[in-house]
């Protein structure tokens, strides 16, 4: 069990969340323990919706899937809403920590694989819980209507839509503003924030060559699909660098490659092959623009073969650039500075990871029919003092580059003080809009 009994410095105007770590932990090791992959957060989400529930919110299980949406209200005022994820990684744990997830489920073919919360999602919770609990037990702080919802399927980018599709914001009160966090590989007790982008957007793109399969001893006689798809992979490096301009950090990567019947046989030729490509950039111009072009080597590779292949272009999932609103950053980095000191708040460089957070606030109008929600996302260091003294490196910069990050197998972050800093960093944030000079 991690100690929770030390504090870390505080500032002055921190609330104290301190009576809340034991359960919040509590809650981290069993969710760490039981990762479910996404759109099979059945457990997760029993927990969490359970939890909202004994603290008097009112709570929606269900919606979009597995997900969970509470509400509390508290007089009147704005409402603010804190976003968790639910759902884990097929990644096999490799910590060594003693609370490690063992645990497998059937992944897309049924067969069974690993699943780790190798992202941190399992913090968010915990801390999105235990800051729930802060509002619902100090109601004179604060006034207005909080608003927690626990989000699956974050990492297949499906669940945000999902919520909304199934009438999330017509279910409950509308936010005014939408406030998540997120961890990564920085040391712990600290938050970041961007004066920009925080985090890139994205489409992901499955790629269908179909032909003539037959025996490798013949080649000329089929249309060899696998070797169109091969192209297209030698191709993508180009698009980056010759195709975008350089600004937009657009990056093209062949995730998958799979043919379709021919096995491990070294003698046949497959008649199908499978090619996933994903690309992400800091504008939804740049992957349109990147979209267009990956197509259009697909089909130039297919149509170069002396027995042109058939291709299918399939879009498996986008999401948008995540950029939080200016206003609500500066409001919320301030109110990070008064609670932690000004050393514990740094800046945020715009990373090419991705996520559908941005649905959920003006970005999602489109699918929710309303375009003034804002939102505000920021990142929460996880390193703790013995991880980071042990890391490889004289200095931070080399240090950083040998820290296990997100979606590693060895990621894992320091318990109390990413539990803490990360549940009064919600607090203070949602403080910001619901406090009440009463």
């Amino acid at each position: 069990m991690p100690d929770l009994r030390e504090p870390p410095p505080t500032g002055t105007e921190l609330p104290d969340v301190r009576p809340l770590l034991a359960p919040a932990a509590e809650l981290y090791l069993d969710l760490h323990q039981h990762p479910e992959l996404s759109g099979a957060e059945t457990r997760t989400a029993a927990r969490f919706a359970d939890w909202l529930e004994s603290d008097g919110f009112h709570v929606l299980r269900g919606v979009g899937g597995h997900g969970v949406a509470a509400e509390l209200r508290n007089g009147e005022g704005p409402a603010v809403l804190l976003r968790a994820e639910l759902d884990a990684l097929p990644v096999a744990e490799r910590t060594g920590a003693p609370y490690a997830s063992t645990a497998t489920a059937p992944g897309p073919d049924g067969r069974p694989v690993p699943v780790m919360h190798a992202c941190g999602h399992d913090a968010h919770l915990a801390c999105a819980a235990a800051a729930a609990r802060w509002f619902a037990t100090h109601p004179s702080r604060w006034r207005g209507t909080l608003l927690v919802v626990g989000q699956p399927a974050e990492e297949t980018l499906s669940g945000a839509r999902a919520m909304l599709e199934d009438g999330l914001y017509e279910r409950i009160t509308v936010p005014d503003v939408v406030l998540a966090q997120h961890t990564a590989a920085f040391p712990a007790g600290m938050v970041a924030h961007a004066d920009g982008p925080v985090l890139a957007g994205s489409r992901t793109l499955e790629l269908v060559f179909e032909g003539d399969g037959g025996h490798a001893a013949t080649p000329h006689l089929s249309a060899d699909p696998l070797s169109a798809a091969a192209g297209v992979v030698t191709r993508l490096p180009a698009l980056a660098a010759r195709e975008s301009d350089p600004a937009e950090r657009l990056t093209v990567t062949a995730s998958a490659l799979h043919t379709g019947d021919a096995g491990h046989a070294g003698n046949v030729i497959a008649s199908r092959a499978e090619l996933r490509v994903t690309m992400r950039a800091f504008s939804d111009t740049a992957l349109s623009g990147a979209v267009a072009a990956v197509e259009r080597v697909a089909r130039a590779e297919a149509s170069a073969a002396a027995l042109p292949p058939r291709v299918t272009v399939t879009e498996l999932s986008r999401s948008g650039v995540t950029f939080p609103d200016l206003e609500v950053t500066a409001t919320v980095r301030q109110a990070h500075r008064a609670a932690f000191g000004a050393a514990r708040v740094t800046g945020w460089p715009a990373t090419t990871a991705t996520e559908d957070f941005p649905l959920l606030t003006g970005a999602g109008a489109d699918l929710h029919g309303h375009p003034a929600i804002q939102g505000g996302y920021w990142m929460l260091g996880t390193v703790g003092p013995a991880q980071w003294a042990a890391a490889p490196g004289d200095t931070p910069a080399e240090k950083f580059r040998t820290l296990p990050g997100n979606h590693s197998p060895h990621y894992l972050p320091s318990v109390r003080l990413t539990l803490e800093t990360g549940t009064a960093a919600l607090v203070t944030a949602a403080l910001s809009r619901l406090k009440t000079h009463a």
